[in-house]
């Protein structure tokens, strides 16, 4: 199934009948109702899926946006935070929006489930901009990224539990909406989960069938670029547990969510290992063009009619 996001246009409307016919315009009757939304553009959503504009293929966690929050901030509240008041408010929004899921027909959230204290700035960007400086190869690179993973290593296990304690509250009401869980690959080697504890994560849910994995082809595209993993290895480890993924391409070394076709994504090599019907879902920043995006979408039709 081909969808698309409402991040792309969430910020432009502030109708949520407007938003969807605006996607559905370009080319996409399946939508992914996505984090950032203000309460305000319920009644538009929900009038133009009694109507049949649109089918929903998944929710995005927090929807709609906590009121509080004033800005698009899907990790406003985490379930890994030392503040127990946080982590409560992270599980009673996901909880609520696992209803209105439901009410849409969703067949999966997706799930970000937080971060370890480390600061992005002092990890993550360095190695960035090193590599878009073309230093690699250096052994300053290797060793300050070597040093990165230890520290990851060491400093996750608490912050693991916290998101697998969390986790388990959540499966139990997504089982009784038969709504599937669908934890997302993060951009950051700062965020829950790393790979590893991704794999992990599966292994502890491997009895529970409304638990899996999202593929972020355009996060796991970064931390390619940084020599933190293989794109094509990585999914074929995980394909046994996946659910579905956001599409986007990256400029290199690290903008992504641009326009398929437009950077360095060579998706003839990754699709092969999602699995016929599953959501892909393109997810892309509010400067995309329309026009680039209906070319894009014509040119994926081509090359990938059984996935559109």
């Amino acid at each position: 199934m081909l969808a698309f996001s409402t991040c792309w246009n969430n910020s432009r409307h502030t109708d949520g009948e407007a938003m969807i016919g605006e996607i559905v315009e370009l080319g996409f009757p399946h939508i992914e109702l996505s984090h950032g939304m203000t309460i305000a553009k319920l009644p538009g959503i929900r009038k133009a899926f009694q109507s049949g504009m649109f089918t929903c293929s998944g929710v995005h966690n927090f929807f709609p946006s906590p009121v509080e929050v004033i800005i698009d901030a899907p990790d406003a509240y985490q379930f890994t935070s030392h503040r127990q008041a946080e982590r409560q408010r992270a599980l009673d929004m996901t909880l609520r929006t696992l209803e209105l899921a439901a009410e849409f027909r969703a067949g999966y959230l997706v799930l970000h489930m937080g971060s370890v204290p480390m600061n992005p700035a002092k990890w993550t960007r360095p190695l960035t901009a090193a590599v878009a400086a073309g230093e690699a190869h250096g052994r300053d690179f290797i060793r300050r990224k070597t040093q990165f993973v230890k520290k990851r290593g060491k400093t996750g296990p608490l912050y693991y539990c916290r998101a697998i304690e969390a986790l388990e509250t959540i499966a139990v009401h997504a089982a009784e909406l038969r709504i599937k869980l669908a934890i997302e690959s993060r951009s950051r080697f700062e965020d829950m989960p790393t790979e590893r504890e991704m794999l992990a994560l599966q292994e502890h849910f491997a009895d529970h069938p409304w638990v899996g994995y999202w593929h972020d082809f355009g996060h796991v595209q970064l931390k390619h670029n940084l020599g933190l993993l293989d794109h094509v290895e990585w999914l074929e480890r995980i394909a046994p547990h996946l659910i579905g993924g956001h599409v986007h391409d990256v400029e290199w070394p690290a903008r992504d969510h641009r326009v398929p076709f437009s950077g360095t994504l060579d998706y003839q090599e990754l699709l092969p290992f999602f699995p016929p019907g599953c959501p892909l879902v393109w997810e892309l920043s509010p400067g995309r063009d329309a026009g680039e995006i209906r070319r894009a979408l014509a040119k994926w039709r081509a090359e990938f009619p059984d996935r559109s």
